[in-house]
């Protein structure tokens, strides 16, 4: 019996979560638990951590999953590498539903940097005003450049204290227009974008506005990833799905 666990959060993981519904595939839907209230999904769901690998391989084998599904951001780096551990150790055929990594163009002024710290260091000099596009979890970081007035956009309003001492707020679910990121890049007199390579056209919208606009972007690329099996779209899992996790692709 086909069961497919997705491992989501992503716009990516709730498109194939209604495709498999819609095709009458068993599947769960699992969440890591940072947003508050998610989408209502049409496949049974499960919020919370695995317990790492050996948790992962347990819930695999208890759950009786036919297909590991790995739908999660791209900078979930740790819950990806325990996907490709646990499901070589269950035995249980994987795949990866990713976004394809945005690239520069030529109006872009982007500075490319590895991480958090390279990006908070990219921000020495004078005050400016820096939208960070980077969700809740790494803004306090950028405390250490307590120079700038910092705006934020979360999908929730936060559940602790912002430790930024110069910021401003916007509660928003995307996905996000040019002509509403224009609007909002132009009425806080931006002058910097920080954001993560996430990839896909659900977030592209502040790039594109920061490119009308000529503002630098501070770009931090994907972190390193185990090798796997990618795809880029919702029809090529579920053609894996039907045919190639028969022959153990």
């Amino acid at each position: 019996m086909t069961h497919v666990l997705i491992l989501g959060g992503t716009t990516e993981a709730s498109a194939l979560a209604a495709a498999l519904a819609h095709a009458g595939i068993a599947a769960t839907l699992s969440y890591a638990g940072r947003v508050a209230n998610p989408r209502a999904q049409p496949v049974a769901v499960r919020v919370g951590g695995f317990g790492g690998v050996a948790g992962l391989v347990e819930w695999l084998q208890v759950k009786r999953v036919s297909h590991l599904v790995d739908a999660t951001h791209p900078f979930a780096a740790q819950m990806s590498a325990h996907a490709v551990a646990a499901a070589a150790q269950a035995g249980v055929p994987h795949l990866a539903l990713t976004r394809p990594a945005w690239a520069a163009e030529t109006a872009d002024r982007w500075t490319r940097v590895a991480d958090i710290p390279a990006a908070v260091a990219a921000l020495a000099g004078g005050p400016r005003r820096v939208m960070l596009a980077l969700g809740r979890m790494h803004v306090d970081a950028f405390a250490a450049m307590p120079q700038h007035r910092y705006l934020l956009r979360f999908v929730d309003p936060p559940r602790t204290a912002i430790a930024l001492p110069g910021h401003r707020l916007v509660v928003d679910r995307g996905p996000f227009t040019v002509e509403g990121d224009l609007a909002l890049l132009r009425r806080e007199a931006i002058e910097l974008l920080v954001c993560k390579n996430a990839g896909g056209s659900g977030a592209q919208a502040k790039l594109i506005a920061a490119r009308t606009l000529g503002l630098p972007v501070v770009m931090i690329d994907r972190p390193p990833l185990p090798d796997r099996v990618e795809v880029h779209d919702v029809a090529a899992v579920l053609h894996w799905i039907g045919h190639a996790a028969d022959r153990g692709v």
